[in-house]
Formats: structure tokens, C-alpha cells, sequence
């Protein structure tokens, strides 16, 4: 599903015009959806008292349908106008002056004071519908505005907000001072960026997106290059077996991982690989992990369904650079590689990691003290390259900002910029964790995912998920469709074990296990 910014809304808007669809005709049809949905989340509605603030934009027009339309329900509306009648713009008069030939009570509440005067009243409101402000808001609300909203919010009465809530930029999500808390969110044509990403997700509630006319041509521009994954963009990636495979059919991925002390990295990664789907759970059919040789017994008991390449070590039991000439020779055996958690940050074992990406030329996932290696050395990523964007790498948010030499706080506040200006710059595949995983290739598509918790952020739950990408890589996946099912599988496996024991006592192995449910409902499409 695309998703847009405030801007490519509005030209969507203008052009639907050009076309010949009257403003007054969508405006009509959005308010008829928020009323729709009204009606089928909140029935019976006769006799309900629903408050509805409106402001002097589009919204505020969006929101006197509403008025009306709920109006033939037989609910007691009143608008609060939060602006004088007449300084609304066109579209808005037109629907004002219907709602007054209707006898609905409108109150101009454009003074604080005004607004004070029926707080009592507002009170006893049922329900409260949120038409103050639109997408296209930068910065904090202010005055009468952010006075409403703070009030609104105070009364902890269901809400439901008119294509965004008031307060969230629609572009980015950030909230820079007061803003709408909505129950319910119904936005129109296409969701907006701000409604996905947080903060400004953590503000919408439910999203609805109603079709209110726009036309297909102008929605599905391949100009727009944010999209939403879905269940059904994974459910199509994963078609049934033919019977007549093998374990050959589905790859071989080599997972280079683990060191003394991070031993369980190692264990975590190979298992994602392994025990994902199907009879290896991920679906790859071969899992060969390279470690330190030291740990090759310890690992030989851990790893029953994987195996193992025992590697020349240094004398803190990490891999050493004698060990490069047998990685890149057993590297031909395998269709993928997996390289990074729980390598170490040793000087010696860094730059054995950056000589395997210089001369490797399989797809590979990089991630955790791989990631770290290429500080200061982001050229590597550009060496020996057969398809742009056959290398993923999986920075959390202090990570991407050591590669880019900021700050984590600046990486958090620009998402999806920064990820998308480093995949098209270096020509690989990030995957930016953390709260809506933001996905990017050098083609500048842009992919959110919606699954996962806070629970997740433990220790060993991200090599979880180098794991499945690997996998899938080393099934011969595109490999931003790998980056996008493990993602999201991985997401929807933390949401389902959290569900089960809770978000606070989350650990790796809890989301491992709900792998094969998480595989079982995309593949249902339920």
C-alpha cells in the first residue's frame, strides 16, 4: 500500500479536480465515509450527544458534513467553530450554510474565553470528532487551536479524528506541541506518512482509509515511492512447494558469527536461519555457521539441525584474518551470507570482515560488529557489487549513526530520509530498526513495517532477524522482498509471543518460537 506525504496528497487533490471532480464532491464524500464509519463503530447513535470541532480549512468543512449527516441519525450534534463564519473558505461556507438550513446549533467558539463558556457543555459530549486540523500542519498548534486540543484531550471521551489527528505533521509524524489522541482515525485516499511513522502513530488509534473518489491513476503514481507493507504483500511472496524439491532447492546460507562470551549471537543467528519455516522453519534448506575454532564443539551440541565450520581464531578466541582464505573458498558452496552478530570488536577480526565484503560477491546480510567494521571504511560496501542492492544491512538507530557520523537522536528524528539517502549513496538494502522498521533500496523505494513491539528490544531478538533475511536471501529471494518477509514475519512473531506472555519478559528464543505461527497466519491471510 503507498503512503504519502502532505505534499503528494495535495497534488493528488488538485489533479483529481483538473480532472473534473468538483472539491465540494470530495469534501462531501469524506465527510460521508467519517460518518459511515461513525455509524459502525459507535451505534446506536440516536440520542448521542457528538461535539464536532471544526476549523476554517478543508477539514473543518470535512467535519460539518459529518455534522449533518449524523444529524439523520437522530444524534444531538453541535459544531464548535473555531473561527468566525465568516472567514471560512468556500467549500466550508457552502456545508455551513446546509447544516444551518438542517437546524444544527453551531457555536462560534473562536475566543478562549468563548471556548471556556461551554466547556460544561462540551463535557457531557458522547462523542467528539476531531476536524480542527489537516495534514499539512508544521510545528506546534497554537492559540485557540492548541487550547482546544489540550482541552479535548483533557476530557478523555471517545474520539475520532478527520483524516489525521489535529496536531500530527502528515508528512513525518512529529508532534512538536499539543495533539489530538483519537480513538479512531479515518484518513482519506491514501495513508499519510505521519499516520505510520511515530510519534505520530502513537496518536491515531485505529486507521480506516476511505476511498472518497480519488482517481486509481492518480493513487497508484509511481512517483509515490513510500509504501506500507502488508500481510497480503508477504502472503504473495510465499507460494506453496513443489513436491518433486530438495534441501538443495532451497539454498545454502553461511552464517559468519560468534566469538567467546557471545556465544549466544552465534547460536541465535544460525537458529533464525534454521528453524523458521517449513522443516528448517525459514525455508533455506542448508545452514553452515563459520566460528572461531574454540567454540566449534560447544556449537556442534547447540546446533543439531545446522552445521558447522570450525575457523582459525586469535588469542581472544575471535576470528583472525588466517582465516579469510577458507572463508572465501567455502563461500562458493553457499548461496548467501549472513555476517556480523557477536564477532567482536576486535581490531584483527574487524579487518577480516572487511576483506570477506570486499571480496565476496554473494548476497549477504550485514549486520551488529560487521556494521561496526565499516565505520570509517563505508567504500567497502560499493566493492565487488553484481547487482545493486544485494547487500542488506540492518542498523538499529546508534549503528546507522556511527556509519553516518551522527547522532542517534538525528537518525530517530529524519527515518526515512536517512535511510534512503545512504541506500541510494553506498547501493545496498537498509533496513533502519527500531518502531516501524524503515526498509530502502537504491532505487529510492522506501517500505514501513507495521509489526513488531517494544518487547523486542532485547538482546539476541535482532539476530533473529539477520537469521530469516539471510535465509530468504539464500533462497534466491530479491533481495528487498528478503528484507521485507523477514521484517515483517519477524515483527509479527514478536506481536504474537508478546500477546501470549506479555511485552516486559520478551526474549529471543520467545520470538524463535512463534516463527512457524507467524509463517502459518501470512500464509492463511487471516
Amino acid at each position: 500500500m503507498r503512503v504519502v506525504t502532505a505534499e503528494e496528497m495535495r497534488e493528488i487533490d488538485r489533479k483529481t479536480i483538473a480532472s473534473g471532480i468538483p472539491s465540494i464532491e470530495l469534501m462531501e464524500n469524506a465527510g460521508r465515509a467519517v460518518a459511515k464509519a461513525i455509524k459502525s463503530h459507535y451505534r446506536p447513535l440516536r440520542g448521542k450527544e457528538i461535539s464536532i470541532f471544526c476549523g476554517k480549512g478543508n477539514n473543518g468543512g470535512d467535519g460539518l458534513v459529518i455534522a449533518r449527516l449524523l444529524a439523520k441519525e437522530k444524534a444531538k450534534i453541535k459544531i464548535f467553530l473555531l473561527t468566525r463564519k465568516k472567514e471560512l473558505k468556500k467549500d466550508p461556507k457552502t456545508n455551513l450554510r446546509k447544516a444551518l438550513k438542517q437546524k444544527i446549533e453551531v457555536i462560534e467558539t473562536d475566543t478562549s474565553q468563548k471556548l471556556k463558556k461551554f466547556r460544561q457543555e462540551i463535557k457531557k459530549s458522547d462523542l467528539i470528532v476531531d476536524a480542527i486540523l489537516g495534514t499539512g500542519i508544521k510545528g506546534a498548534p497554537k492559540g485557540l487551536e492548541a487550547k482546544a486540543i489540550k482541552f479535548i484531550n483533557s476530557l478523555k471521551k471517545p474520539m475520532v479524528s478527520v483524516d489525521i489527528p489535529s496536531g500530527v505533521e502528515g508528512s513525518t509524524g512529529r508532534v512538536s506541541g499539543e495533539a489530538i489522541r483519537a480513538d479512531l482515525t479515518i484518513t482519506f485516499g491514501l495513508p499519510k506518512i505521519g499516520l505510520v511513522v511515530y510519534p505520530g502513530a502513537e496518536y491515531v488509534g485505529k486507521l480506516e482509509v476511505a476511498h472518497i473518489g480519488f482517481p486509481k491513476r492518480f493513487l497508484s503514481d509511481k512517483e509515490i515511492k513510500v509504501y506500507l507493507v502488508t500481510k497480503e504483500d508477504i502472503s504473495s511472496y510465499l507460494k506453496p512447494r513443489r513436491p518433486d524439491t530438495h534441501k538443495g532447492t532451497y539454498g545454502h546460507l553461511f552464517v559468519i558469527a560468534g566469538s567467546v562470551g557471545m556465544t549466544g549471537a552465534a547460536t541465535l543467528t544460525s537458529q533464525a536461519a534454521s528453524l523458521c519455516f517449513g522443516a528448517l522453519r525459514s525455508g533455506v534448506g542448508l545452514v553452515t555457521l563459520g566460528i572461531p575454532e574454540s567454540l566449534n564443539e560447544i556449537m556442534e551440541v547447540k546446533l543439531t539441525e545446522g552445521m558447522t565450520l570450525p575457523l582459525p581464531e586469535t588469542k581472544k578466541k575471535t576470528l583472525s584474518l588466517k582465516a579469510k582464505e577458507e572463508i572465501l573458498k567455502f563461500s562458493k558452496k553457499a548461496d548467501a551470507l549472513a555476517l556480523g552478530p557477536g564477532l567482536s570488536a576486535n581490531k584483527e577480526t574487524k579487518q577480516l570482515i572487511r576483506n570477506l565484503i570486499k571480496k565476496i560477491s554473494l548476497p549477504m546480510v550485514i549486520d551488529a560488529d560487521a556494521l561496526n567494521a565499516l565505520v570509517g571504511h563505508l567504500s567497502i560496501l560499493q566493492s565487488r557489487i553484481q547487482h545493486p542492492g544485494s547487500r542488506i544491512i540492518t542498523p538499529h538507530p546508534g549503528e546507522m549513526a556511527r556509519l553516518i557520523g551522527k547522532k542517534a537522536k538525528e537518525v530517530q528524528e529524519n527515518r526515512i530520509k536517512v535511510a534512503g539517502d545512504f541506500a541510494k549513496k553506498y547501493k545496498v538494502i537498509v533496513v533502519l530498526k527500531g518502531a516501524r522498521t524503515v526498509i530502502s533500496d537504491p532505487k529510492g523505494n522506501i517500505c514501513i513495517n507495521p509489526t513488531g513491539n517494544p518487547g523486542m528490544a532485547s538482546a539476541g531478538v535482532g539476530d533473529v532477524l539477520t537469521g530469516m533475511i539471510g535465509s530468504f536471501l539464500a533462497q534466491r529471494r530479491e533481495p528487498l522482498e528478503a528484507a521485507k518477509m523477514g521484517v515483517y514475519l519477524h515483527g509479527l512473531a514478536g506481536d504474537l509471543a508478546a500477546q501470549e506472555k506479555g511485552e516486559e519478559p520478551l526474549i529471543a528464543s520467545d520470538v524463535l518460537e512463534k516463527l512457524p505461527q507467524s509463517f502459518k497466519q501470512v500464509k492463511s491471510n487471516k
